[in-house]
């Protein structure tokens, strides 16, 4: 098993209003990978992640790093939200200076850093995230895809060790999906960088999702590699979800053609499911 860079161990945490949200979870993610989070809304994820961020403090149960647990006086927060960085849902609530350059080094500059070091960062997250071309653009003028992009940037330069996302896809027409998942994967593979995604866009989830946890009711209900969780597609209905649309077509191909195909989630994959059993045919 890899080394997990966060974790959280029979987490919970009750609103005031009696409400639970999180009723003991228990997941990590692993170094270098990107960790889905599916589950319809109301499933938790929002609360889980506003935890592993340290925005909310949870009413019992832990959060790692590196294998660490994370004290909760000022000093463990504030290093866990140095480490943990988090993009919402919606770009516009954390866009609120006046232009793309400022508002993506705000947080720089108030860790206190030398002006060329604020500098380098800023031009490094512009520059991976495409958005060096709108620095002196009102934020309010950016498109969403833009908005999203620039506070995807503002994370980014304060170098964390995870990212999360919220429903990063959401509101994006495809190219601008396709657009996000290979700057996801960009920070993956040449960052190093562990990624957590919550979605309940289950075509995303076999493009990028190394691994996933569907979570409903505020538990964890099944966890496993995107293929492994595809093959539990009642439990999926079950929780508003649905299979992706390759996996389905292939679950048709397996449950009503009689067909020997996994439930792959993607167009390679399936292809070459198929391929292979074209060959078998020809041995035959």
């Amino acid at each position: 098993m890899m080394e997990a860079a966060i974790e959280a161990r029979e987490l919970r945490y009750t609103y005031e209003d009696g409400t639970a949200a999180l009723k003991g979870i228990n997941l990590r993610a692993e170094r270098g990978k990107i960790t889905g989070i599916l589950g319809a809304n109301g499933a938790g994820k929002s609360t889980l992640f506003l935890n592993l961020n340290g925005v909310l403090q949870p009413s019992a149960g832990e959060i790692l790093l590196d294998g660490a647990p994370v004290k909760r006086d000022r000093k463990g927060l504030t290093e866990l939200r140095r480490r943990v960085g988090i993009v919402f849902q919606d770009p516009d609530d954390q866009l609120f200076s006046a232009d793309v350059y400022r508002d993506i080094s705000f947080g720089a500059v108030n860790l206190g850093l030398p002006e060329a070091e604020v500098r380098r960062r800023v031009e490094a997250a512009m520059e991976r995230t495409g958005v060096s071309h709108l620095r002196d653009k009102p934020t309010h003028a950016l498109s969403f895809g833009q908005k999203k992009r620039a506070a995807i940037a503002g994370v980014l330069v304060m170098e964390p060790e995870v990212l999360i996302l919220d429903e990063p896809t959401a509101g994006l027409d495809p190219q601008g999906v396709s657009d996000l998942l290979e700057l996801l994967a960009s920070l993956r593979d040449g960052l190093g960088m562990t990624i957590l995604m919550a979605t309940h866009d289950m075509d995303v989830v076999p493009l990028c999702c190394d691994y996933a946890y569907l979570l409903g009711g505020g538990s964890v209900l099944a966890r496993g590699t995107p293929e492994e969780l595809f093959a539990q597609a009642e439990l999926l209905r079950a929780n508003h979800l649905r299979l992706p649309r390759i996996a389905h077509l292939m679950a048709i191909l397996r449950d009503r053609d009689g067909l020997d195909v996994a439930p792959v989630g993607t167009i390679g994959a399936a292809r070459r499911e198929l391929l292979r059993l074209l060959k078998q045919e020809e041995l035959l």
